[in-house]
């Protein structure tokens, strides 16, 4: 069985109090759970006291953006090098809000992908698609081309170090909601992408699931074969409810 991780997405929330509060939560937490890797997405200013706080714990440290530059002349951004100084396992690359909000292109993710793999970390490759390319009927195309543009820059064999999510983006706040089945399809049809590449690595990839995981749906929705966890957002910000999504990850099988 795939190793399952449940990743909490903080987005642009907390401050230095309620995050020391959180994560003393989440850390206690964890240390009753067994069988599923976790993993926080802290916003940048806060990664130098959450890396301290997480270190020896069995929660993860993850970023949230990470620049395709290495250096240079690139005011605001972050590069990997960077990030990996604090001990992050896991970044976001090609999350729905950078490329809705921010018109991060395929590309823009792929050379981001390549740029976090480089500095030594995890990649969590985000693919979904919006509420009218849904109704559309272009779900898999979507979600295909996205996938396509990092296997044509870095192989498929660099999908064995990293995470896929699928998060459609016709969930989050359209008050539409993912039945467990539909979003099995999906995770299907991008395993089922990779195994035309390469059948071992498929099998062993993890993807996670990122629309609206709520403590409520978390068991139905990781009852699902190829379901490997969850990239959680606003229920990753309450300790109890995000542990308790941990929870119906740790009894999956």
């Amino acid at each position: 069985m795939r190793a399952r991780l449940v990743a909490g997405n903080w987005k642009m929330h907390g401050s230095r109090t309620s995050n020391r509060a959180l994560l003393d939560a989440v850390i206690r937490g964890m240390s009753e759970i067994s069988g599923v890797e976790c993993a926080v997405c802290v916003p940048f200013p806060y990664l130098a006291e959450a890396a301290v706080q997480l270190a020896r714990s069995a929660v993860g440290c993850a970023a949230q953006n990470v620049s395709e530059h290495a250096q240079g002349a690139y005011t605001g951004e972050v590069s990997a090098a960077m990030l990996a100084e604090f001990d992050c396992r896991y970044v976001l690359v090609g999350h729905s809000e950078r490329r809705q909000i921010f018109g991060e292109t395929d590309a823009r993710a792929a050379a981001k992908f390549v740029a976090a793999q480089a500095a030594g970390m995890a990649p969590i490759l985000c693919v979904g698609e919006t509420l009218e390319e849904r109704d559309a009927g272009r779900t898999e195309s979507t979600v295909a081309r996205q996938l396509d543009a990092v296997l044509e820059k870095a192989g498929v064999a660099a999908l064995a170090k990293s995470v896929l999510a699928y998060e459609p983006v016709w969930t989050i706040g359209t008050g539409r909601n993912a039945t467990p089945e539909q979003a099995q399809a999906v995770h299907a049809f991008l395993r089922g992408r990779i195994a035309g590449r390469n059948n071992e690595i498929a099998a062993r990839l993890r993807i996670l699931y990122g629309g609206s995981v709520k403590p409520a749906n978390a068991k139905a929705l990781f009852s699902m074969s190829d379901i490997d966890g969850g990239l959680i957002g606003g229920a990753s910000l309450v300790a109890d409810d995000f542990l308790e999504i941990v929870r119906a990850a740790e009894s999956r099988g």
